[in-house]
């Protein structure tokens, strides 16, 4: 190897000038009292999550009470071991408030949808600043990327890895991201929930705020107790996007440590689109809300209003 003095004094210049402009933008922002505020509510909701060793995937058989998978999909198999660093993640989801001030900062619009249902349901959704923000995948990365911006920090969506790790309390056999790893609900209907969100809750909560979305109403992030790491709403009020590529063969491949997914899409839906990773669930209710459970949708979305689509940040410490 060649060593070139000038190059590495460049390489050097370059890389303090990108570390004084980042130091720069995280100064300016504590000069602006709303960015301020947004970054500390931001920095509040962070949930520091040591980092550990983990069996990622369908554990039914292996550890599970009735030594049975529990469910039939071949995209949650095999059982894996996967090594995670350290890292934090927020406790709620991204709420209107927060998602619509990066919207106003940035001076980017809201997204349109149109038809008459659709735009009412867009609408609504976004009218309560305390819900979960739903976006599409890009919109819900530059938001964490803004929020890398404004902090110093290394911001990012999730992994698939880390909300599996997160859900299930560093990785604890619990196959529902609760308080207690079940769900209970008042009836044997499931209507009405006791740390889960039934239709009774929604339809309520909808009855309140007046907005005309009944038992599809999103709620607020504390509506209901927190898994036993402090994380929210994890087990429903909306899908949340990960940072990976989805790939129902990837488990099989999977490295060991700090798992990122498919380096580039590989797989298309039926419409011949290549899907990012979606976990949790759109609406909670009896038996949904699987720790384990993977879905997939196009980034850039299918034409309709992303009404079932929300996302968390991570900040990754190392």
């Amino acid at each position: 190897m060649t060593f070139h003095p000038n190059r590495t004094a460049l390489a050097l210049a370059l890389g303090l000038l990108a570390g004084c402009d980042e130091a720069s933008s995280v100064q300016q922002n504590d000069s602006n009292p709303e960015v301020k505020k947004q970054i500390e509510k931001f920095n509040a909701s962070l949930v520091s999550v040591e980092g550990g060793e983990f069996l990622m995937g369908d554990f039914g058989r292996e550890h599970g009470k009735e030594k049975l998978s529990y469910e039939s999909d071949a995209d949650s198999k095999p059982l894996h071991r996967v090594q995670l660093s350290p890292f934090k993640i927020t406790r709620f989801k991204i709420d209107n408030e927060q998602y619509q001030f990066y919207l106003k900062q940035n001076q980017l619009p809201l997204p349109e949808y149109s038809g008459i249902v659709l735009k009412r349901y867009w609408d609504a959704n976004n009218k309560m600043p305390n819900t979960p923000a739903h976006a599409l995948w890009p919109e819900a990365e530059k938001y964490c990327a803004w929020m890398a911006k404004m902090t110093g920090d290394k911001v990012a969506l999730p992994t698939e890895a880390q909300w599996e790790y997160a859900a299930r309390s560093k990785g604890q056999f619990n196959i529902v991201p609760t308080d207690d790893g079940t769900l209970r609900f008042k009836d044997s209907y499931g209507t009405e929930g006791i740390n889960v969100a039934g239709e009774a809750d929604r339809s309520a909560y909808s009855e309140k705020m007046n907005n005309g979305l009944d038992s599809f109403s999103a709620l607020p992030g504390d509506a209901f107790p927190p898994n036993p790491l402090g994380i929210y709403d994890m087990a429903g009020n909306g899908f949340e996007w990960v940072k990976d590529w989805y790939d129902p063969a990837y488990y099989q491949r999977s490295p060991l440590n700090d798992p990122q997914g498919p380096a580039a899409p590989t797989f298309k839906n039926h419409d011949g689109k290549t899907v990012r990773v979606l976990r949790g669930q759109d609406l909670s209710g009896p038996g949904r809300g699987l720790t384990i459970d993977r879905s997939f949708s196009p980034p850039e979305g299918d034409g309709h209003a992303p009404t079932d689509k929300t996302f968390r940040c991570v900040v990754n410490t190392q």
